[in-house]
């Protein structure tokens, strides 16, 4: 089937990009991988890779032109007829009668292969007040869970999908009006609702510390079906550290997605059975065939005044986890702790001696140790070891520390992040 080439969002806090030069013609052959054109932000120039094989047909906005972040740009088809017909774009679906005017809020593209979003929770209620700092809602890819920004002011006047539901990229999911609208909207992808006369009322999350405390969504979400725990990145963090198993709130029918307070619920839940770490262990390995953090670090600090090697692993290691981390990273017996909040490199910075890391990651490049099987410790171990001119990744943890699918997307993505750090700042 056609594949919809969108607009990338190169930052969180981009609105359109510029392209720079397409690569690729109208009707021309394309291969998985190949470079189809150039983006520039405030911030970067980008080369975007055609994440489909076919044809490029459907070219609707030329070099020189600013788009907005979302907008479908080209179509990969099956055949080489170049065909320029519009779709129906998320404006007409603005324009229809059931909907109320205001600002669109689309769901953002976190990565360059992403094609659609999982809302984990929105933060605000239909006929809320919302000002463009206030955290809207957030929102789940394969790689990590991030909040977004509301963009503007003004009032929740629609929200056209739930907690739970996936949406595809550059799909409007909410409407923000200046006004606020009498009749708010409440609607579901899977199902439509009739406008809410009142916004339902809203339970607020108690928790000691004030910035947490925020808006459940409305209704509770079941248990996704394909096993995933929705969590906000904090919850996941704070469980990470404090060796909590977000599945046993699942296991106790505790509705998701859980947020800080629900660790208080989870703390009380009476104690598992003990499980022997030898019994209930995981331990990973990838091996990426080149390691490209040697070269990335002497850039990092010749060019961006990062010039502490264990640093940048910490951010690394932290972005791999999908969340704001404590990571402690040990080389022949010394130990350094950072705060790796996730963001530029450049916002990593040691650590408060108090505080517990939620990973720790073992640099054994320079030893002549090929290979690691010590088994689980208190928290996830990563170790680095040379494997030619490529390097070996293995991560051991306790099988309560993370689920399966985090231990896999962990390395996976530490692995990519060490073979092509650059690439994986964007």
């Amino acid at each position: 089937m056609p594949h919809k080439v969108i607009m990338p969002a190169l930052g969180m806090a981009q609105d359109t990009g510029l392209i720079v030069a397409w690569h690729k013609s109208p009707g021309d052959p394309v291969a998985e991988g190949d470079v189809l054109f150039e983006v520039e932000t405030d911030k970067a120039t980008m080369e975007v890779e055609a994440q489909a094989a076919g044809f490029l047909t459907q070219v609707r906005a030329k070099a020189g032109d600013d788009v907005p972040v979302g907008d479908v740009i080209a179509v990969i088809g099956e055949a080489a007829e170049v065909d320029q017909a519009e779709e129906p774009s998320a404006d007409a679906a603005l324009s229809a009668p059931d909907l109320p005017k205001g600002n669109r809020v689309i769901m953002p593209a976190l990565g360059m292969a992403q094609d659609t979003g999982l809302i984990v929770a929105w933060h605000k209620a239909p006929g809320d007040a919302v000002t463009s700092g206030d955290v809207l809602f957030e929102v789940e890819t394969d790689k990590s869970t991030m909040e977004v920004e509301a963009g503007c002011d003004g009032f929740v006047a629609a929200l056209l999908a739930e907690a739970g539901e996936e949406a595809p990229v550059g799909e409007v999911i909410a409407v923000i009006a200046v006004e606020k609208p009498e009749n708010p909207v409440q609607k579901s992808r899977a199902r439509t609702t009739a406008p809410a006369a009142e916004p339902a009322p809203v339970p607020i999350a108690k928790t000691p510390e004030k910035r947490d405390a925020r808006p459940r969504p409305v209704p509770a979400l079941p248990a996704s079906g394909d096993g995933r725990i929705l969590a906000s990145p904090k919850a996941r963090r704070l469980a990470l550290e404090q060796g909590l198993d977000l599945g046993r709130l699942v296991e106790a029918g505790h509705p998701q997605p859980y947020h800080v307070s629900d660790l208080e619920v989870l703390k009380t839940l009476p104690a598992a059975a003990p499980v022997a770490l030898g019994s209930a262990s995981r331990r990973l390995t990838a091996t990426p065939a080149s390691d490209g953090f040697a070269g990335f670090a002497t850039w990092a600090a010749q060019n961006a005044d990062l010039s502490d090697p264990r640093a940048l692993l910490a951010g690394l290691a932290g972005a791999s986890l999908g969340c704001d981390a404590i990571v402690a990273v040990e080389s022949f017996g010394d130990v350094a702790t950072y705060a790796a909040p996730m963001g530029p490199l450049s916002h990593v910075e040691p650590a408060d001696p108090e505080a517990v890391p939620a990973l720790t990651l073992r640099d054994l490049r320079m030893s002549s140790i090929s290979g690691v099987d010590l088994g689980p410790e208190d928290r996830p171990v990563l170790t680095l070891t040379r494997a030619g001119a490529g390097l070996t990744i293995t991560l051991e943890c306790a099988a309560h520390h993370m689920t399966a699918r985090e231990a896999v997307a962990l390395i996976s993505n530490f692995a990519g992040r060490m073979e092509q750090p650059l690439r994986h700042l964007l």
